[in-house]
């Protein structure tokens, strides 16, 4: 029942023109045939949205490869099982966000609205602070400003004002345009918490390193080295960064270990939500939470860069102990 409700959903907020627009992309990569009844095929055996056919590379993989792929379907069971929505307020509001975890920030911060007072003392001794829209997702809207700028109260009582973080000369080195954060992904048992996967985001030409604002990703292992090329929402592969022209792949994210200490801590501060996606930054002050998210995306190894062509579900189930295969 639940997948075909899925599948009723997919239908209701994919369109017929998604599914045939995903349907011709694959076929002109794998010349596969019925390549239209495979995509409705995996939307109701593995809850599958049509761009997950695309983006997991399903058209590789046999029926076995596939169950063990999370997908988005897969991703929301989690999150209602798992996450309670009377608590998403703490993680996706901005404001509540910073104060409820201000001793994971390691930056200064203020919340809108505010008085002329409160900005003037936040403002002191900043050269730049970073200006982020209170509903904005993707790094939508975010921008940096000059704390000379005489209009910040005028134009930004509404928006969360941060401390520019400084990143680490390494992470820098790789991309200096952006702060190039870390996707870490936890869950907490009630007792113990684990990190289940982590990626790298880096920029690409702007100021942000969000896969839908031009960013890209790359997967590491559990010491923090990239072990896929980087890849955006264009699906173009980087092995050498294409500003910087610096090598990519085996890249080690400094100070990863404190990273990890870092999240698994921040997972115990809310048991009601079990799991999160959060997004780390390494700064000149050490590892920082950006965000945390009530409901993680969706990350996997694509099949092309797997041996095994093999997915994460198997690792998450063992870990929730659940079974959604």
């Amino acid at each position: 029942m639940k997948k075909i409700k899925f599948l009723l959903r997919s239908f209701k907020f994919s369109t017929i023109k998604t599914l045939f627009t995903v349907a011709k992309k694959v076929k002109k990569q794998s010349n596969k045939k019925f390549v239209i009844f495979d995509i409705i095929k995996c939307s109701i055996k593995y809850q599958a949205a049509f761009y997950d056919y695309l983006e997991f590379e399903f058209y590789l993989l046999n029926d076995e490869q596939r169950k063990t792929y999370l997908t988005n379907g897969k991703n929301n069971q989690i999150v209602r099982m798992f996450n309670d929505k009377n608590y998403w307020h703490i993680l996706d509001n901005k404001n509540e966000f910073n104060d409820y975890f201000k001793n994971y920030l390691k930056r200064d911060y203020l919340n809108p609205p505010f008085t002329k007072e409160q900005l003037n003392r936040f403002l002191k001794n900043k050269s730049k602070i970073m200006a982020k829209p209170i509903d904005g997702v993707g790094g939508e809207g975010i921008k940096i400003i000059d704390a000379k700028d005489k209009n910040i109260y005028e134009n930004y009582n509404n928006y969360l004002l941060e401390e520019v973080i400084i990143q680490n000369k390494k992470l820098s080195e790789l991309y200096d345009g952006s702060v190039n954060s870390i996707r870490m992904f936890t869950f907490f048992d009630g007792k113990k918490a684990y990190l289940l996967q982590a990626i790298l985001k880096l920029g690409n030409g702007g100021f942000v390193d969000n896969f839908s604002s031009g960013g890209m990703y790359c997967f590491l292992n559990d010491k923090g080295v990239v072990i896929t090329p980087a890849i955006d929402k264009d699906d173009n592969i980087f092995g050498i960064h294409p500003t910087s022209k610096k090598q990519i792949l085996n890249f080690q994210v400094p100070q990863f270990e404190e990273a990890k200490k870092l999240v698994l801590e921040a997972a115990k501060e809310i048991p009601e939500i079990k799991y999160i996606g959060w997004d780390v930054a390494i700064s000149d002050k050490g590892p920082c939470i950006i965000e945390g998210n009530s409901y993680p995306g969706v990350f996997q190894i694509k099949p092309r860069f797997n041996k095994e062509k093999t997915g994460i579900l198997p690792k998450y189930e063992k870990i929730m102990k659940i079974n959604l295969q």
